[in-house]
Parts: C-alpha cells; structure tokens; sequence
C-alpha cells in the first residue's frame, strides 16, 4: 500500500502504528508531488489525495488528513490547521498563536483532534475515522511528536509531546483511525488482509 503524504511526521506514525504491513512513501514509489488541499473537511482532502495518488501508482493507496479543532473557536483551525498562518509558518509559530487566540482565562479550552484516513484501490472507497479530546495547554511542553503535539493536553495532565512515541501510537486519533480503517478492510473487502497489502 502506498502511503499518500510527504509528511515525515505522519509517515512515522503510520508506519510505526501499522508495522505489521507492507507500505510505501510517495519517495520510495518515485513520487515528487503534493496534493492541493482545498476540500473543507478532512475527509474530502483525504479522498482527494488518496484518488490522486492512486491514479499515478495504480496500486492501494491510504491517505490521511488531520487536525485539531477546539471548540471555543467554533473547530478551527480544523482542515487548516497546518495552514492557517500560511504553508511556511512553523509549528512554534501556529502554536503560539493559537495559545494567544485562547488568553482570555474564560474561554474553554477544550479541544479534539480528528484524523480521517481513506483507503482507495480504485474500486473500494473507505475510511477509517478517529477522536482524540483534550484541552489547549498553556504553554507547550514536551519534545517529542510534531505539529500541535506541544499543546495539546490529554486528560492525564501531560501533552502529545510528552509521551514516548510508543504511548502516543497507542491513543492518538491516528491510531484510531488506523485500527478503524483495518477493521473495515478485513470485513469490506473479498480476500482478506494479510500483512502484504
């Protein structure tokens, strides 16, 4: 299966959440390309970048799209949360501001992350969903992970950023979007899934 991002982060976590699995980055097929992300959900950029792929490599493609959404601001950054300061802010920068967006101590800092990840073949059309709450920190802490990681609270006090890569594969809306796609392609499709896909 051939993995839809140039992400090294989400590459990372995807290959480590689906180990057991054959898969491929758009580099190890050859491929120099990013998708537009222009679709408002994340299941749409999701689709989009999974149909696009497929019709270069012909070959079963999973594409994900994430981001946070926190509900004192109504879901954003939602689909632009790795564009909303624009495509070369870094992640300290849209951390910050999203912090700053939320210094007023009376909003709810209360937040999600949502992961949409689809599978296409160009017969099948799937999707593997997963929801992770939490809160806004208020400062970012920890060095691990990448993107909101930093600041993004879970209920036991620590941030994504502070848990061992191990721990966050085990609980992150990536993963549950993970086991949620598999699930479906061992029930969905005619043959079953080994772990050569």
């Amino acid at each position: 299966m051939v993995l839809a991002t140039n992400n090294p982060g989400k590459l990372k976590e995807i290959k480590e959440i689906l180990k057991d699995y054959e898969l491929y980055s758009l580099k190890e097929k050859g491929l120099a390309i990013d998708v537009l992300e222009d679709a408002d959900t994340f299941y749409g950029n999701a689709l989009k970048k999974a149909q696009t792929i497929y019709n270069l490599v012909k070959e079963p493609v999973i594409a994900d799209d994430s981001g946070l959404c926190i509900t004192a601001l109504d879901d954003f950054p939602g689909v632009l949360t790795h564009r909303f300061l624009g495509e070369d802010a870094t992640n300290d920068a849209r951390n910050s501001a999203l912090i700053e967006m939320l210094s007023d101590p009376t909003l709810n800092r209360e937040a999600k992350v949502v992961c949409d990840l689809v599978y296409y073949d160009g017969n099948n059309t799937l999707v593997g969903e997963g929801t992770l709450k939490g809160k806004i920190a208020s400062f970012p802490r920890g060095e691990n992970g990448f993107g909101f990681d930093a600041i993004f609270e879970l209920e036991n006090g620590k941030t994504l950023a502070e848990l061992t890569s191990e721990e966050k594969n085990a609980l992150s809306a990536r993963y549950l979007a993970c086991v949620d796609l598999l699930q479906q392609l061992k029930t969905t499709l005619k043959h079953p899934v080994k772990n050569r896909l």
